[in-house]
């Protein structure tokens, strides 16, 4: 039932659109496999080969420290509605911070957030489809508020001393290369 795609097609990108949810896969060459859940108005599809999308501050960091030791990616929505269907997209990534080149350029494709952490830019060398068919159904009610909420409270030195204290190291102690002083002078 999988079928296998070189590139993004528009039948694919309209799938992509039309999630609220999308998970992220990473891993170092050792150490402990990440998947993640995201949302918000977070991922950009810019082509038949490359996905963009914002990474917003978390309690952990752990895609920017593996793709520093291994820059393969993988992206996957999934249906919770109509048809049954699970995408995956494959792919090397890069991490742009703050005031790397193209950061501005891309960071402009998404809604203004002062807890953007990063930007991965992933270039597709594989999608899959496959059939889904023990996904359940699931209702989409709303975004919820809480990042915005937390980012409310703080002030941008709070964020950036945030990422200092909790998004430095992975779990399994890989360097993430999120700024390492609190303040930018």
């Amino acid at each position: 039932m999988a079928k296998q795609f070189s590139s993004i097609e528009a039948p694919h990108q309209k799938f992509i659109e039309e999630q609220h949810m999308f998970f992220t896969g990473s891993a170092a060459p050792e150490g402990r496999v990440n998947i993640s859940p995201k949302g918000m108005d977070s991922l950009r599809v810019l082509g038949p080969n490359r996905i963009v999308w914002m990474n917003l501050t978390g309690s952990g960091n752990e895609t920017a420290g593996h793709l520093k030791a291994a820059n393969r990616m993988t992206l996957m929505w999934c249906s919770f509605t109509t048809r049954p269907l699970i995408l995956r997209c494959y792919g090397l990534a890069q991490t742009l911070h703050r005031g790397d080149t193209g950061w501005d350029e891309l960071s402009d494709l998404f809604p203004a957030h002062r807890s953007a952490r990063q930007i991965f830019d992933v270039s597709i060398d594989l999608v899959q489809t496959s059939c889904g068919y023990a996904v359940p159904f699931m209702e989409y009610q709303s975004e919820r508020d809480t990042m915005q909420k937390w980012v409310d409270g703080k002030t941008d030195d709070d964020i950036r001393d945030y990422w200092v204290e909790k998004n430095q190291k992975t779990i399994d102690d890989l360097p993430t290369d999120v700024p390492l002083t609190a303040r930018e002078s």
